[in-house]
């Protein structure tokens, strides 16, 4: 699944802020400037239509990213910044606030410039913008984006662009509708996505160079890694960074077992021992591949489970949908291939099964496919419970893996019902 499909699945099954337990670091040139964090929207110079769609969106409050960013985002004189901040911390409000405190209602031209890495990416900020801005009346947007046709000599009157680079290039220099010289805030998403995705970056980039100096640069990344940083020295002189410390996966607070069995039909009466001892809430269940995936979902269904599936050939909306189902309870088992092993945090899961262990073509343990799967069970700093199913031939994998993690992976007894209650205790 490509970067971009993971952050739209992020953005559409986000509905609330994640608590995220990062701790934000501040990194800017001049370390005796002083720096403002707010702890409610109030203290920002909002206007009251903002502060009424905030509120309806359901924000209380600001989330971590967002105490920190948006007293920097919308002071006078304007500020560049790139923030780094994972998804469902609520960058998208954060930048959304910043275009619809920037754009000057009266004047009937576009002020500011969001980009995004893809079509469905823009529309999602655009559905944003008209949440937040729903009380903004006079704030309109138009969308740079493929499938949205313009005549050349046509007049935007629209405030707020959002669009792809590849279209916005061309409303700037072929059909010459959209005037960056009057441009007071660019908005760069993604910006991780942009370096990965050929041509996007030098795209960004030459619309970059066409805005006035006087312009305001956000740019919002989920990682900060070194491309990331250089992309971003092309793009902003002296920026003030918000960076999350790193959140490594770790297999510190997740307890790992295996169950041996002989076949596919005792790993799944292995499978339902398990799933009966455990008082689970939700759990997930990956499987290497859509055939094995697609067998266990329909033995669990008949078998009287709620099941979902997840796997490639769903789109995006259909799987952030099931996602979405399943986070809101509807379903208590989700099946999966590797689309959802990294990237996607539902936050009441807390046991993961590894319906066969995840391996390479050479049939080697995939290691980063297997800390990513069970790291689903311990995120935001949970405790949590991973189980390996397997068959004989393949004991040798999770000795491999124990190996390299440097971990202990206890093996269970299948059949011992007593045993498995008092590890779900």
């Amino acid at each position: 699944v490509s970067l971009a499909e993971l952050s739209l699945m992020n953005k559409l099954i986000h509905t609330s802020l994640v608590e995220s337990q990062q701790q934000v670091e501040i990194l800017q040139r001049d370390p005796n400037s002083p720096l403002f964090s707010i702890k409610t929207f109030e203290e920002l110079p909002l206007k009251k239509e903002l502060l009424q769609g905030v509120y309806m969106m359901g924000y209380n409050r600001p989330s971590k990213i967002q105490e920190q960013a948006l007293p920097l985002m919308l002071a006078y004189p304007p500020q560049n910044l790139i923030a780094q901040s994972q998804s469902g911390t609520g960058k998208t409000a954060a930048f959304v606030l910043a275009m619809l405190s920037r754009a000057n209602a009266s004047e009937k031209y576009p002020q500011c410039l969001c980009l995004a890495p893809t079509y469905e990416l823009a529309l999602q900020i655009g559905q944003v913008v008209r949440a937040i801005g729903m009380f903004c009346t006079d704030i309109r947007v138009n969308y740079a984006v493929r499938g949205n046709r313009v005549l050349k000599g046509m007049v935007l009157e629209e405030q707020i662009i959002i669009g792809t680079p590849g279209t916005t290039l061309d409303w700037c220099f072929k059909q010459r509708i959209l005037d960056l010289s009057k441009i007071s805030l660019f908005v760069l998403d993604e910006a991780d996505i942009m370096i990965d995705t050929q041509g996007l970056s030098c795209q960004s980039i030459r619309i970059h160079r066409a805005l006035p100096k006087s312009c305001q640069v956000l740019l919002f990344s989920a990682t900060f890694k070194e491309p990331v940083r250089a992309f971003a020295e092309r793009i902003i002189p002296d920026p003030i960074v918000i960076k999350l410390r790193e959140e490594e996966l770790t297999l510190g607070n997740i307890r790992q077992y295996f169950m041996v069995c002989q076949s596919s039909d005792e790993q799944y009466r292995a499978l339902c021992n398990l799933y009966c001892s455990f008082t689970i809430g939700q759990v997930m269940i990956f499987c290497q591949t859509r055939r094995l995936a697609d067998w266990l979902s329909g033995k669990m269904s008949r078998d009287g489970h709620q099941v979902a599936i997840l796997t490639a050939e769903l789109t995006v909306v259909q799987r952030a949908s099931v996602i979405q189902r399943f986070r809101e309870g509807k379903e208590k088992v989700l099946i999966a291939t590797n689309v959802c092993a990294r990237g996607i945090d539902v936050q009441q899961v807390t046991t993961v099964v590894n319906f066969g262990l995840p391996v390479d073509q050479d049939g080697q343990p995939d290691f980063e496919t297997y800390l990513h799967r069970i790291g689903r069970a311990g995120r935001f700093g949970h405790r949590g419970i991973a189980f390996s199913v397997v068959q004989r031939e393949t004991v040798e994998l999770v000795h491999k893996i124990e190996n390299y993690f440097q971990t202990t992976i206890k093996q269970v007894d299948p059949y011992d019902i007593e045993e498995l209650e008092r590890l779900a205790a």
